[in-house]
Parts: C-alpha cells; sequence; structure tokens
C-alpha cells in the first residue's frame, strides 16, 4: 500500500454528485482527485432509460450518462483512480483516508458515497432489476403508462410511489407485510381516495414470495398473505414491481467522524452558503447521502456543485 501525494480536495464517490463536484473543482484548478469506490456510476449504471435528464429529449442509459459525466471531469484535468475507501480520519488535519489499495491525505473532502436501495432478497428482483424490478417511480414509472404494476411497502416512500404511479398506471397492487402503514396521515388520506376508486389495491399482512417473468421482463407476482383465520398463496399478473422499502446510505465509514441522522450526513444547509458542509469544516457531503426525500439524479448532481463551491471557499479562507 502507498501513499498517493496530498491533494487540495478528494472526492469521495462517481454518481451524479461525485462526477459533478469534480467538474466544478476542476474548472476552479484546484485538480480535484476522484475515487470512484465499489460501484463506480453508482445506482444510475442500473437504470436502462433516463427521459428526465434535461436538455436530453431522447431516452439515454444511466450507463450512458455516467460515461459521459466521466469524461466531461476528466476533460478538466480531475484524476480518477478506482479504490474503495475503508477509514477515515477527520479529527486531524491533512485529513486521512485509506483505502483497500492506497492511502491519501488532503485539505478538503467532499462526500458523494451514495445510497443503496433495500430490497426484499430475492434471487429473481436480481433477474428482473432493470426488466420490471425498480426502486423508483419517479424513474421507471412512466414506462408502465396504462399498465398494471405493484408497490412493496409501507412507509412514506411506498406510499408516495403509488400515488404517483396512480397518474398513470391502469391499477396499482400495494402489497404491506403489516396490517398498519408506518406513512403520515396526509399520505393515507390520498391513499384511501385512491382505494376507494378501485385504482389501487390492498394486500395487508402480505409479503411477496418471488417475482416471475421472461425475457421480455416481469409478468407476475407471488404473493403470500397471512391472515389469522388462514394463509393463502396467489399470483397477480403486472408488467413490473416498485420495491419502496427504504434506502440505505454508504456512511458505515463516517460513524464517530461525522455527525449524522438515521446513517444519512448531516449538513449545515445554510441560507448563505456552505450548505454542504458537515460538522467538520472542509469535510462537505452531497447527493444521496444527505437526501433521502428526492433521490433524483439531477438533485444530487446539484449538491455536488454546491460542494465543490463550498469546498473551494473553505479552501480559500485557509490561503
Amino acid at each position: 500500500m502507498r501513499t498517493i501525494e496530498h491533494r487540495k480536495v478528494i472526492i469521495l464517490g462517481s454518481g451524479p454528485a461525485g462526477y459533478t463536484a469534480a467538474i466544478y473543482s476542476s474548472r476552479a484548478n484546484l485538480k480535484p482527485l476522484l475515487i470512484t469506490g465499489i460501484n463506480p456510476g453508482g445506482q444510475l449504471m442500473n437504470t436502462n432509460e433516463i427521459e428526465n435528464w434535461p436538455a436530453d429529449m431522447n431516452q439515454i442509459s444511466g450507463k450512458e450518462l455516467m460515461n459521459r459525466m466521466h469524461k466531461h471531469a476528466v476533460k478538466f484535468n480531475t484524476e480518477v483512480i478506482s479504490d474503495n475507501i475503508t477509514c477515515v480520519n477527520f479529527k486531524k488535519k491533512p485529513f486521512f483516508l485509506e483505502g483497500e489499495n492506497n492511502q491519501y491525505t488532503t485539505d478538503s473532502v467532499i462526500i458523494a458515497t451514495g445510497a443503496n436501495p433495500r430490497y426484499l432478497g430475492l434471487e429473481s428482483e436480481n433477474t428482473f432489476k432493470g426488466k420490471g424490478v425498480s426502486t423508483c417511480a419517479v424513474c421507471d414509472g412512466f414506462f408502465y403508462k396504462n399498465q398494471e404494476v405493484a408497490v412493496v411497502g409501507g412507509g412514506n416512500t411506498a406510499i408516495e410511489e403509488t400515488l404517483y404511479l396512480s397518474n398513470f398506471v391502469e391499477k396499482i397492487y400495494l402489497i404491506h407485510r403489516r396490517n398498519k402503514f408506518n406513512a403520515e396521515k396526509i399520505l393515507l388520506d390520498r391513499l384511501r381516495k385512491k382505494i376507494q376508486s378501485k385504482k389501487v389495491v390492498l394486500y395487508l399482512n402480505s409479503t411477496v414470495k418471488n417475482i416471475l417473468g421472461n425475457s421480455s421482463g416481469v409478468t407476475s407476482v407471488l404473493i403470500n398473505q397471512k391472515n389469522p383465520e388462514e394463509e393463502k398463496l396467489f399470483q397477480i399478473n403486472i408488467s413490473g414491481i416498485f420495491i419502496a422499502i427504504g434506502y440505505t446510505p454508504n456512511t458505515n465509514i463516517f460513524v464517530n467522524q461525522l455527525e449524522m441522522t438515521d446513517n444519512y450526513i448531516k449538513v449545515m444547509r445554510g441560507m448563505h452558503g456552505n450548505y454542504t458542509q458537515t460538522s467538520i469544516p472542509g469535510i462537505f457531503a452531497a447527493g444521496d447521502v444527505i437526501d433521502h426525500v428526492y433521490r433524483q439524479a439531477i438533485t444530487s448532481s446539484a449538491s455536488g456543485c454546491m460542494a465543490a463551491l463550498d469546498s473551494e471557499r473553505y479552501l480559500n479562507s485557509l490561503i
């Protein structure tokens, strides 16, 4: 293991937030080092079709978009290294990071390590990921216009996904393992109206046993419903299934280093700049590690820009 020469700024993560931070940092002549992590390109690499990226009217794949961002960052002399950071020390300066391949020191860090959606743990989820299995209704819901789909979950995310999908799909089967929802009352009130209109069919005390399909994608879902009187297994024909049981931010290595809430990194969110600063000056965070609400490529990219500008301002204050 060798120590890479000291850098002004190191960016962790190679999704929209990380690459946007790299582009802005490079243009500020900070000569950033971007460390890709174990999932180069982030969640978008598993997205087959994107239609809501501004100015791209034609469909593009997540892989294509991330490759373009990579080339854009490299064009402005961002150095990109493939490594996975396993340990950090933000208690002293310069900040220290240890990866699987190298060690690093830096004056500023931009954390853009993202978050991973939680899945049910079924083998069939992997089989049909991107072919009918999705974790983002805003990203993929439009492709199921006038079709029948399922949503799995019982919290705010699941209800929000269901309400969003109800605007254009034919019918939604909402599957929840408990008999009560853990969601805000206003969302549940809206859900009840959808149930009354028969737009949403509710399956409580139910779990997904298997996801079925063919070479074209998902065709049905096998549901196990448990009631006090009986337990039954039945199949529903659908074109897609949305898993909405939450996200896990990739922040484990920052425990006991930075302030967090539910494993999301806390940032200042100030009205006068420094929006992305964490509990330690010089450490900034962007993208899904700070956002459990919007979780869009465009919002991650925007916060990556903000983190780069905040980092630049911090580094200038050291001169």
